[in-house]
C-alpha cells in the first residue's frame, strides 16, 4: 500500500505541474483556452490572474514533493498538510468556480490522502 500511496501522491504533484504550466505559460494559447473556454480577449484579461494560480498550484507540487523525499515523520506530515490543502483547494473551486474542478483535483487528492493515511 506504502508504494500506492508514493504513485499517488506523485500523480498528484504532476497534476500540479501540468496546472503550473497550463495557467503560467499556455492560459493564451489553445489548451488553456480549452480549459477556460475563454475567447482570445478574455484569455488576454484573465491571463494575471491564471499566472498567479498557476504559482499556487506549483507551491502545491513543490509541498508535495517535499513530502515524497523528506524522511519520516516529516515527510508524512508534510504529505498530509498539502494534500489537505489541494482537496480543500478543490473542492472550494469546485463549489465556486467550475465543478469540473472536483474530479481532476480534489478527487485524486482526497484518493492520494487516503493512502498516505492508511499508511501512516
Amino acid at each position: 500500500m506504502e508504494i500506492v500511496a508514493i504513485v499517488l501522491v506523485a500523480l498528484v504533484a504532476l497534476l500540479h505541474c501540468y496546472f503550473l504550466v497550463l495557467e503560467m505559460f499556455l492560459w493564451e494559447r489553445a489548451p488553456g483556452r480549452a480549459l477556460s473556454g475563454f475567447d482570445a480577449d478574455l484569455a488576454r484579461a484573465t491571463a494575471p490572474l491564471a499566472a498567479n494560480q498557476g504559482l499556487y498550484n506549483g507551491f502545491l507540487a513543490a509541498g508535495l514533493v517535499w513530502g515524497l523525499i523528506a524522511a519520516d515523520p516529516t515527510g508524512y506530515r508534510v504529505q498530509v498538510f498539502f494534500l489537505v490543502c489541494v482537496v480543500v483547494a478543490g473542492v472550494y473551486g469546485g463549489l465556486t468556480a467550475n465543478r469540473r474542478i472536483l474530479p481532476a483535483q480534489a478527487l485524486p487528492a482526497a484518493l492520494a490522502l487516503a493512502a498516505v493515511l492508511v499508511t501512516g
